[in-house]
């Protein structure tokens, strides 16, 4: 009985060490990925902010202005790509001036995108559009850093120069409570188009002008390197136009945003959740299954030498008996 014991204990400790090992180098390859069905809302605020409004005609300034950016996952769109690597998020965001009570920018359609679902980079597709126009070359980070980010720049996808940017790792911080990485963007003035206004808006003379549209931004985001998710984000954003001689003659947009406390708080604790699933799948169930494994596997070995033991013995009255 104490063979059959042993046997079956040393089979299920080399059944938990082989969990073990493939739990570690096989099984997040498979399972750790970004979500299909990603929903989350997140909202920055931009306190003592200017920005010009159509509908008063004029440069509102010290003003709080919202942006609420709802990202959705498109599973049916995925579904449609053949690849289960590949995901398709949606992201719409709305900017309001909630001090006087107006909309500055409304989207008429979500941004849609298609990226790896472990990398986080931006995938080709016909399917990939950018204001409701196809975007034909997408490279760089998309929505995500990658699972498992490191302490090295990456190039993440700018929607408005409709390119990739580099973001320069800073450093490290805590995020409310979340050890993060800092990467940050410097985006110089790069001309975005032309606007054509009234002269006298602009102090011209002439009674109609076409002036060129210059963005620029410096941007930090503080990822979980981890999950690969933005926990804070802040964006100082600038958006004028100027004339031939670079003299900057109307700001259209000027505004430094951060992560609402609230927005982050929410992000935190999504967040806690992928980092636990995480690392339920890389660390907690190889350590568990490999520890069981070997517990087994030494119980086992302990039967089966006293086992032999006893066989031994028995073997030895045996022979005394046959003297007597």
């Amino acid at each position: 009985m104490r063979r059959v014991v042993w046997s079956v204990l040393a089979g299920l400790g080399a059944f938990f060490i082989v969990l073990a090992i493939m739990s570690k180098l096989y099984v997040p390859g498979q399972a750790v990925k970004f979500p299909l069905n990603e929903y989350g809302v997140n909202t920055l605020i931009a306190n003592g902010a200017s920005w010009f409004s159509p509908k008063s005609v004029s440069e509102l300034s010290n003003v709080t202005l919202q942006v609420t950016s709802t990202v959705k996952g498109d599973v049916s769109a995925a579904d449609t790509l053949g690849s289960s690597n590949t995901a398709v998020w949606q992201s719409f965001a709305v900017t309001e001036d909630t001090t006087d009570h107006q909309s500055v920018s409304i989207p008429s359609t979500a941004d849609v995108l298609a990226f790896n679902r472990k990398t986080g980079v931006l995938m080709q597709w016909s399917g990939n559009t950018i204001g409701g126009k196809h975007v034909p070359n997408v490279s760089g980070q998309g929505f995500v850093w990658p699972l498992g980010a490191k302490k090295q720049n990456y190039q993440v996808f700018d929607p408005t120069l409709l390119r990739p940017v580099k973001f320069v790792y800073k450093g490290t911080a805590t995020t409310s409570g979340v050890p993060t990485y800092i990467y940050q963007a410097n985006i110089p003035a790069v001309q975005v188009g032309t606007q054509q206004l009234p002269g006298s808006l602009v102090g011209l003379k002439a009674p109609d002008v076409t002036l060129p549209q210059y963005y620029s931004a410096r941007e930090t985001y503080y990822v979980d390197p981890v999950t690969g998710a933005p926990i804070s984000v802040v964006r100082d954003t600038q958006e004028v136009l100027k004339d031939n001689t670079f003299t900057t003659r109307l700001v259209l947009l000027s505004a430094d945003f951060k992560s609402s406390p609230a927005s982050v708080a929410a992000t935190v604790k999504t967040d806690n959740h992928y980092r636990f699933e995480i690392q339920l799948a890389t660390t907690i169930i190889p350590i568990v299954a490999g520890l069981i494994g070997i517990i087994l596997l030494v119980v086992g070995l302990v039967l089966a030498r006293m086992t032999s033991e006893d066989e031994e013995y028995e073997d030895e009255d045996e022979l005394e008996g046959s003297h007597v």
